[in-house]
């Protein structure tokens, strides 16, 4: 038997439903980790040297490079496929000739895929293979006018799913590629320091999604 509803109560339904979505702003991603560095026993690395530094503070998490042309990467030590991941940066000290972002994808120390941007208003996709760092978006850094410079803060988010790296700064994607050697592996942050040494990273809201 044929339904008698109305039809103007079912569009009146799927108005209702509709607009739930809009104020919602759709379906939420699964968290698969997050952390706001606020319990300095939630994982992650906690090392000083003469190079460098990673470790909480100030409820964020920072990492302080000392050395010139260095890079210093923390991960907490997790095991994922593929995901989205987000956080907000912000530079301390140090040069604006920088790099820093997200790592994910990290199977060990010679395999993992690195997001990253620079305080002067450049971003990388690149690879660490065995042999070294392989820049995946081209030969040099690319400039964006979606970057924030200096000590400003920037929310970057690397959905790291299948093949494709993206890249999005302050909610702009401003790069992406395909690369299909590493599937699964831990999640991290990255600071370096290129000329000038005492490069000083902020961190935090690290939250780690399941795509849909």
């Amino acid at each position: 038997m044929k339904s008698t509803r109305p039809l103007f109560a079912i569009l009146a339904l799927l108005l209702i439903s509709t607009l739930a979505c809009s104020i919602d702003g759709g379906t939420d991603l699964e968290i698969l980790f997050e952390d706001d560095f606020s319990d300095t026993e939630s994982g992650w690395d906690r090392y000083s040297d003469d190079i460098g530094s990673m470790d909480y503070y100030d409820d964020q998490y920072r990492i302080y490079v000392y050395e010139t042309e260095y890079d210093i990467w923390a991960t907490p030590y997790q095991d994922f496929g593929d995901v989205i991941v987000e956080v907000n940066t912000s530079k301390i000290s140090g040069s604006d000739d920088n790099n820093f972002g997200i790592i994910c994808k990290y199977v060990d120390t010679d395999r993992f895929y690195m997001l990253l941007i620079s305080s002067d208003g450049y971003y990388a996709i690149q690879k660490m293979t065995i042999d070294g760092y392989e820049r995946l978006n081209g030969e040099f850094f690319e400039e964006s006018s979606a970057i924030n410079l200096g000590n400003s803060k920037n929310t970057l988010k690397a959905e790291c799913v299948g093949g494709r790296l993206a890249l999005y700064v302050n909610g702009t994607l401003v790069g992406e590629v395909y690369d299909y050697d590493y599937t699964n592996g831990d999640v991290g942050l990255l600071a370096g320091s290129f000329g000038e040494a005492n490069v000083e990273i902020l961190f935090d809201d690290f939250v780690v999604s399941k795509p849909e």
